[in-house]
């Protein structure tokens, strides 16, 4: 009765702090997502792991991960956190406000789409949710559509093609490679290669059988994989928009000749979808063609 008592003092708040720790694999990281201070967040999800009677966050490490109770935990509670959202809204306007997941790398797309959709339907909420996590949020139930770099293969979802980027390789600066003006996947085909399985949108498939680089580390977020190749342990490939948005003194960026572009979808489940999702799509598009100057819009949605 005891442990039934306390679980039922578990409030929104408690999810919600789980789940930016979660997405974001770092306290500090969540608090300023939060806007709340570290300590604060700490005593927080204190709180949830001391009522549910488990541990939630493996602590022992630098790198901050979930146990395996935190991973069972994670899909719940973003559920929860959902309907709770939709239910408050539904109350308020009769149609919960869409939720829109993005990444860091697709900032210049993601303001101008929320620009769009807000001069186009200012009484229609839309809420911006940042993820680090390949789906941008749709995985756990956290979002109702989101801009993510494809491809994607998940067939409860489908998608539609915004834009196609450009790769280039990401050099430390004293490589050998560092001072060329282009390159090509066979020329990085030797070279160890560092990865970012979380966001990242390059693995090793990418080069033809037989001719694959090997993964000499993995990084679970940009920083940290920026920060692998510059300290000299590998290379890695990544969409054009690293270069602008995340510079690195000693990581040269440099144009991949003949490598296949990176999609960047709008995704969204197939599922008893937001009633405004098409209308964002058609924005979306609309809104994005100015950003493609030198590509035709290929509008591509899948069934």
């Amino acid at each position: 009765m005891g442990l039934c008592s306390a679980r039922m003092t578990i409030e929104a708040r408690h999810l919600r702090s789980f789940l930016a720790i979660a997405e974001e694999g770092n306290v500090t990281r969540a608090a300023a997502r939060l806007s709340v201070s570290q300590p604060a967040l700490s005593r927080t999800l204190g709180q949830l792991e001391q009522r549910l009677g488990v541990h939630l966050v493996d602590r022992s490490t630098h790198h901050l991960s979930l146990t395996e109770a935190g991973r069972r935990f994670q899909p719940a509670a973003a559920e929860a956190i959902r309907t709770f959202d939709q239910a408050l809204a539904s109350v308020v306007s009769g149609v919960p406000p869409m939720r829109l997941g993005h990444t860091w790398a697709s900032s210049a797309h993601t303001v101008t789409i929320v620009r769009a959709w807000n001069a186009a339907h200012p009484d229609w909420p839309l809420q911006l949710r940042r993820s680090d996590e390949r789906t941008g949020g749709l995985a756990h139930g956290e979002v109702d559509i989101a801009l993510i770099r494809g491809p994607v293969i998940d067939m409860t979802l489908r998608t539609s093609l915004i834009d196609e980027e450009q790769r280039v390789a990401a050099v430390p600066a004293g490589h050998r490679l560092a001072d060329a003006e282009e390159l090509t996947l066979a020329e990085l085909a030797d070279e160890p290669l560092v990865v970012n399985s979380r966001a990242g949108t390059t693995t090793p498939d990418l080069w033809p059988e037989g001719a694959r680089p090997r993964v000499v580390a993995d990084s679970t977020s940009t920083d940290g994989w920026l920060i692998t190749i510059a300290a000299g342990t590998g290379i890695g490939v990544t969409p054009a928009s690293t270069a602008t948005l995340q510079p690195h003194p000693d990581v040269r960026y440099i144009p991949l000749r003949g490598a296949p572009l990176v999609p960047l979808l709008l995704a969204w489940p197939s599922h008893d979808p937001h009633p405004h999702i098409r209308e964002l799509v058609r924005i979306a598009h609309r809104a994005t063609a100015s950003l493609r100057p030198s590509r035709t819009a290929r509008p591509l949605t899948t069934p």
